[in-house]
């Protein structure tokens, strides 16, 4: 395993690490003696960051961390995120009060004394406007209930923002071959403030294994089939906000990334990994197998510059007319 440190925050964390929205519920059936085979899997070969958030299954992707990290919280460390159990328009869900609730909630389900790294879960402009809630959180952090706080963000002018509070150890961003976006200045600016960066839907909901053909159908349950356009929260979640057919073209025209690098999906992190800015890649998974692919990436050769200013010239040219929603 290699690690980078999460920004300043002093913490060293896998640069391949693991969200839990998939073993949590929103990707389609899922078995949880396959997700905790999958976490044990990941934590045997030194990935030692977990990403997850209350409401990922209505809160049992905490859960089952807390069942397979039992006795490892030092070693361990683990961020969730909060807000989205709320109307996140609603100022009174970032009060100081509802968000100790929040943390308390969490707390209780990870079965821990301290979250490592706690996050806003992609709050609109007006909250990170307003201010409030980052004074909140440092008072969570004052009472120890927190070690370290950060954001998720959708867009490029919310992790700005968000990166002119001193507080904000941490931005987690949406970051792949069909979102390059934050390379131009988000990265650069959060590299330059000590801001440790998390990347995910570092595949673009699958469009990146390659895996998929344009007749490709998902369960009623994942995310990928009620969310495709944007029908329940931001399209940019789903496909890198591009249309499930174009992506699937697009990906298409992506296979050579494949060539030395085992498949799609590894070339498609090793990418991300090398911008020196990000932290980690937190890739999704519902079972070991899963787990080993993905971690297979930190075995692939990085790209050349003449690639990378190919692949930049691509998502230009062929990527971003096609994008939805804000980035």
């Amino acid at each position: 395993m290699k690690y980078r440190e999460l920004g300043n925050t002093g913490l060293s964390v896998s640069e391949v690490s693991f969200g839990t929205w998939a073993i949590g519920g929103d990707w389609g059936n899922s078995k949880d003696e396959d997700g905790l085979r999958g976490l044990q899997a990941a934590m045997e070969q030194g990935v030692n960051f977990f990403d997850t958030a209350d409401v990922y299954g209505g809160g049992h992707a905490e859960e089952l961390l807390a069942k397979a990290t039992r006795g490892k919280q030092d070693e361990i460390h683990i961020a969730t995120k909060f807000c989205r159990a709320g109307d996140i328009h609603d100022p009174e869900n970032y009060s100081a009060r509802r968000i100790s609730e929040y943390c308390e909630q969490s707390l209780r389900r990870l079965e821990r004394e301290a979250i490592d790294l706690y996050q806003i879960h992609c709050p609109p402009m007006e909250i990170l406007r307003d201010g409030s809630v980052f004074a909140a959180l440092d008072q969570l952090k004052a009472e120890g209930k927190i070690r370290h706080y950060g954001v998720s963000v959708e867009t490029i002018e919310e992790g700005l923002l968000c990166l002119e509070y001193p507080g904000v150890a941490a931005l987690q961003v949406i970051f792949n071959l069909f979102r390059q976006q934050p390379a131009q200045e988000l990265l650069p600016q959060a590299a330059a403030k000590g801001a440790g960066i998390l990347v995910r839907l570092p595949l673009a909901s699958g469009l990146l294994t390659g895996k998929f053909t344009a007749s490709s159908t998902f369960q009623e349950n994942d995310h990928r089939r009620f969310n495709a356009n944007g029908e329940q929260f931001n399209v940019g979640e789903t496909f890198a906000g591009l249309p499930f057919g174009k992506g699937v073209e697009l990906a298409q025209k992506l296979e050579w990334i494949a060539e030395g690098r085992g498949n799609m999906a590894r070339a498609s992190m090793r990418w991300i990994l090398d911008h020196p800015a990000v932290s980690c890649v937190i890739p999704g998974f519902k079972n070991e197998a899963q787990v080993n692919d993905n971690l297979a990436t930190l075995d692939v050769p990085s790209f050349s510059p003449g690639d990378m200013e190919r692949l930049a010239a691509f998502y230009q040219s062929e990527v971003v007319p096609y994008i939805r929603g804000e980035v």
